[in-house]
């Protein structure tokens, strides 16, 4: 049952990242959830540490944890804006 609501989860945090970096007409469904999972991995390692909220990647559905796994895709998703187009949009 947690692995339905990782990638449910993991789904919905992509799709919300690609809406706020404008990439949403260029990515899937597969693709929302890869992102919305590597993002919370991100999440989970750099932003956890400084505000003490873990990601969803660490068995945490949380408002916070939300939050910290939305960050960090769309950290992941400008980083990939910056390789491929020289700008984060």
């Amino acid at each position: 049952m947690n692995l339905i609501v990782w990638l449910i989860s993991g789904g919905i945090i992509g799709w919300i990242a690609s809406l706020l970096m404008r990439t949403d007409g260029e990515q899937g469904v597969i693709l929302n959830v890869l992102v919305g999972i590597v993002g919370a991995a991100i999440g989970g390692w750099l932003i956890s540490p400084m505000v003490g909220i873990p990601s969803i990647n660490q068995d945490a559905l949380s408002l916070g944890a939300l939050v910290v796994s939305l960050l960090g895709a769309v950290v992941l998703l400008a980083i990939v804006n910056l390789i491929r187009r020289g700008t984060l949009r």
